[in-house]
């Protein structure tokens, strides 16, 4: 594979600017990007290596007419432009899209659950409003299976709008 993402890394937590980086090399020096849930997709380019693996950095921004309808979004980085019958190199990373989270979504904070917290307790805490616990959830749906259950020592990412 001469694909490597090191950015973002799965399950990140990601706003409408996406940003990638990692080791590649592809045809020409150019790689394609997708962002994609199923129903809608933003594509895009990035710069590579061209004779050689090599550091790279882009970026692709999620405008906000896109037609997303779910938050856990996959960002697909191929080497698609050398042609050719084989199998065209490709990786892939989950992610979850902050603005389909919390509308407004700027970033987040790191919350170590304590002893006696829950997300009711948690959303009054940081939103002041125990009925807000939805965002805190999804924005862990990856460690989260049961909104009712919580553990001491996890460490739960709380969506902020500022």
């Amino acid at each position: 594979m001469n694909i490597h993402i090191q950015q973002p890394q799965p399950f990140d937590l990601v706003s409408s600017d996406i940003l990638i980086a990692g080791n590649a090399v592809a045809f020409e020096g150019q790689m394609s990007i997708k962002v994609t849930e199923g129903h809608d997709e933003v594509t895009g380019l990035a710069t590579v290596g061209s004779l050689s693996i090599r550091q790279f950095q882009a970026s692709i921004s999620i405008p906000d007419t896109t037609a997303f309808q779910l938050n856990r979004l996959f960002v697909t980085l191929a080497d698609d432009g050398g042609g050719g019958e084989a199998p065209i190199p490709m990786a892939t990373v989950p992610v979850l899209y902050g603005p389909m989270i919390l509308p407004g979504y700027m970033g987040y904070w790191e919350h170590e659950v304590a002893s006696g917290d829950t997300l009711s307790s948690l959303a009054q805490r940081y939103y002041e409003n125990a009925a807000a616990w939805q965002p805190i959830f999804q924005a862990n749906q990856h460690i989260v299976s049961d909104p009712d259950l919580i553990f001491p020592g996890q460490v739960l990412r709380i969506p902020r709008d500022f």
